[in-house]
C-alpha cells in the first residue's frame, strides 16, 4: 500500500488511484493504447522519460498508438506501484510511481545494479535495466481519477541504482 499524506479522502479514493496505475501497467505490458489512453484527461500534459512533451489527447494519442503496439514484441517490460500519494486537495493527488523494468517472465531487470562498483557504468551497457520514476498529477473529474500531468524520469542516479 502506498504511504498516503495530505488532506483526508475516503479509501475509495486511495483504492481507485491504486486501479489507476495498475490499469497503466496492464495497458503497458500488454501494449493497448486505448486503455493506456483512458487513463488520461483530455488536456493533460506529459513529460516521457527521453523529455518528449506532449500536451492534449491530440498529441499524446498519436504519439501512444505509434510507439506503444510496438513494445509487445520487446524482451522487457515493466511493473508500476504507487508508492505515495500526497492529497492536495480532496480531487488532485500527486502520485510518485515505482517503474522497475522485468522480463515478461516478470524477473526483475533493476537486480543488475545492486551492490555494483560502477552502476552510472552498468546504465550504458543495460539500458532496458533502467529503472523509471514517474510522477502523475491526477484530478478527480465527475467520480474518476485521470491524469492531468505526468513526468516520467528515468533513474540514473548511481545511489538509487545501487540501492535497488
Amino acid at each position: 500500500m502506498p504511504r498516503i499524506a495530505g488532506v483526508p479522502v475516503p479509501q475509495e479514493d486511495v483504492d481507485a488511484i491504486v486501479d489507476l496505475v495498475a490499469g497503466v501497467q496492464h495497458a503497458q505490458q500488454n501494449a493497448l493504447p486505448d486503455a493506456f489512453l483512458a487513463a488520461f484527461r483530455p488536456d493533460t500534459i506529459w513529460t516521457t522519460a527521453h523529455g518528449k512533451q506532449l500536451s492534449g489527447l491530440d498529441e499524446i494519442g498519436p504519439f501512444t498508438r505509434a510507439v506503444l503496439p510496438g513494445t509487445i514484441d520487446h524482451d522487457v517490460t515493466a511493473t508500476y506501484e504507487a508508492e505515495s500519494i500526497l492529497f492536495l486537495r480532496p480531487d488532485v493527488a500527486a502520485v510518485k510511481i515505482r517503474q522497475r523494468p522485468v522480463t515478461r517472465d516478470g524477473e526483475p531487470l533493476a537486480d543488475v545494479f545492486l551492490d555494483h562498483d560502477d552502476p552510472a557504468a552498468l546504465v550504458a551497457e543495460h539500458p532496458d535495466a533502467v529503472p523509471g520514476t514517474p510522477l502523475y498529477v491526477l484530478v478527480k473529474d465527475d467520480g474518476a481519477w485521470r491524469i492531468g500531468a505526468a513526468q516520467n524520469t528515468k533513474v540514473l542516479d548511481p545511489e538509487t541504482l545501487a540501492a535497488g
